[in-house]
């Protein structure tokens, strides 16, 4: 069955469509009114392979925050419903990706299990539109939403990097931590669900 799902998220701060294939090309089209945001979110469906189409009408002239943390909660609950019950992935996954001078890690366990962790410093406080501070938040809102135990690092000297980085880091841990397993049957968990 394909692994797919369209979610919708409409609050008084943000009018958002998520629609994703696990099992992509890397095709995306990202429109969510912050042009570093969309450049971030075309890296990660590239890097995962992941076909991704993400609309977003949200209130920006306040910031970026609620758009952002939306995106991410939607994403979330678009990985959540396309994974099903996760059954025959490889279920964990780690990747260190390198960017110029920037190193970044992610390690994941598709486990039911929300719990983010954040190690690093980001080199300037913005990029474009984009509050450096958002890039953690984002993945916190995507583990929980997604059910993702997810740990994550950074090192470099530029905020743009290390951004960037990240995503890359965390797309490439989540195409193979969400990979089937042909070897595999059924979930995989000594309690027989996730």
């Amino acid at each position: 069955m394909p692994r797919t799902a369209t979610v919708t998220r409409e609050t008084a701060e943000t009018d958002i469509e998520v629609a994703l294939a696990i099992d992509g090309d890397g095709e995306s089209d990202a429109d969510t009114g912050i042009g570093f945001l969309d450049h971030m979110l075309d890296s990660f469906a590239k890097h995962g392979l992941f076909d991704l189409d993400i609309a977003c009408d949200g209130d920006l002239h306040i910031d970026d925050h609620h758009t952002v943390e939306d995106i991410a909660i939607a994403l979330g609950e678009a990985f959540d419903e396309a994974l099903g019950d996760r059954a025959g992935i490889r279920r964990f996954a780690d990747r260190r990706v390198p960017l110029d001078e920037t190193v970044a890690s992610a390690v994941a366990d598709v486990s039911g299990r929300p719990l983010f962790r954040f190690d690093g410093e980001f080199s300037q406080a913005a990029v474009g539109g984009f509050t450096s501070a958002m890039a953690p938040h984002f993945f916190r809102s995507l583990a929980t939403n997604a059910g993702l135990t997810l740990h994550t690092e950074i090192e470099g000297e530029n905020a743009h990097h290390e951004i960037e980085a990240l995503f890359k880091a965390v797309a490439r841990t989540l195409d193979d931590a969400t990979r089937p397993d042909e070897r595999r049957e059924g979930t995989p968990s000594t309690k027989g669900q996730l």
